[in-house]
């Protein structure tokens, strides 16, 4: 996909270019600096010697000698004074000073740190929100694969109440999905195997099942076998209602055309490859994986009912038994279409990001 937020460490990320948050002098310094100066060798602070420093917000190139980076950006961040100094602007600045000189060098990718929210005090947030604007707005027009990389996920914090409430809302379904699941598959031993006692016991159904019930239940309650359930539940209600015969690269299609979206900025929201929709006009029969349909319901910001059904037309489902479903789920019901957003989400829950 286009922008991935992951969790590594940015010296051993196999880019084009890395971007370091360095200071004005480019001498080297502690946290991200330092360690991409160790990592790079002796070679990286000599170049860094003949470019005479760096302004705040400007970037400059060097090579990326022992890194697995063909080229280092280095770019200075603002030190956060309250906010009403412009650290905004110096910010931006920062992510589109960077990206402009990395399609200068012709990268096909580019990773970076999230600048300023170390020890310059930025607050992490607010920092993310503007990396993922300027990460965004450039991906809209320019075609590269962008990281975003955090050695920690308590690195990324995000703004809104969007985390709290979709964590909450997969609490709610998701939990109590699985305590249906369970009770159901506990009530089918109960009635493949008889009361051990020869009697019926209904209410062992509801007590907590032992160690061993638990391993047997987890592996029972997998999202994988929900979801193959959820799947055929919906390839058979497809085969008796809606349009019979159309593919996913049919529905796509039809609801691109009757909305007028054009192509790249489809792309740009389902934060797929630029040739992904080119595969899809070109072939009709073409199946992609669920990650890619959830990103295109999401990106034809379609209702709950259209997204089942384009799921469905791939031959997956909409399953509470996966957690990323119902995060979907609570974002398209409540109109939060953007992906982008979303997947910083998915990333602090641990989960697989939307996209190609």
């Amino acid at each position: 996909m286009p922008f991935e937020i992951v969790k590594n460490d940015i010296t051993r990320m196999r880019v084009d270019a890395i971007v370091n948050a360095a200071n004005n002098s480019l001498l080297g310094g502690g946290g991200v600096d330092g360690a991409i100066h160790r990592a790079a060798g002796p070679q990286l602070l000599e170049e860094c010697r003949t470019l005479g420093g760096c302004a705040t917000g400007e970037a400059k190139l060097t090579r990326g000698y022992n890194l697995p980076s063909k080229f280092v950006i280095h770019t200075v961040g603002p030190i956060w004074r309250g906010g009403s100094e412009g650290e905004a602007v110096q910010l931006a600045a920062c992510y589109r000073n960077s990206l402009a000189l990395a399609k200068g060098q012709g990268c096909d990718s580019v990773a970076f740190p999230l600048i300023s929210a170390g020890a310059y005090g930025y607050p992490k947030a607010q920092a993310l929100q503007v990396a993922l604007d300027e990460i965004t707005r450039f991906l809209s027009e320019n075609d590269m694969m962008v990281y975003l990389v955090a050695y920690t996920r308590d690195a990324i914090e995000l703004t809104g109440g969007l985390l709290d409430e979709v964590a909450a809302y997969i609490d709610d379904v998701y939990v109590q999905e699985r305590l249906d699941f369970d009770r159901t598959a506990r009530r089918s031993q109960y009635l493949r195997d008889g009361s051990p006692r020869g009697t019926p016991d209904p209410g062992s159904l509801f007590r907590r099942p032992h160690r061993e019930d638990n391993a047997r239940n987890e592996t029972v309650f997998s999202e994988a076998n929900v979801e193959r359930l959820t799947a055929m539940q919906g390839e058979t209600k497809d085969a008796t209602q809606g349009r019979r015969g159309e593919t996913f690269a049919d529905m796509v299609v039809r609801i691109l055309e009757g909305k007028g979206i054009a192509d790249r900025e489809c792309i740009s929201r389902a934060n797929v490859d630029r040739r992904l929709l080119g595969k899809i006009r070109n072939n009709m029969d073409y199946k992609p994986s669920k990650q890619t349909v959830l990103a295109f319901a999401m990106a034809l910001e379609l209702p709950l009912e259209e997204a089942r059904e384009l799921l469905t037309k791939a031959g997956y489902g909409l399953s509470h038994g996966s957690r990323t479903d119902v995060a979907v789920e609570y974002c398209i019901t409540t109109g939060h279409y953007d992906v982008t957003a979303l997947n910083a989400v998915l990333f602090k829950l641990k989960l697989q990001p939307l996209g190609y």
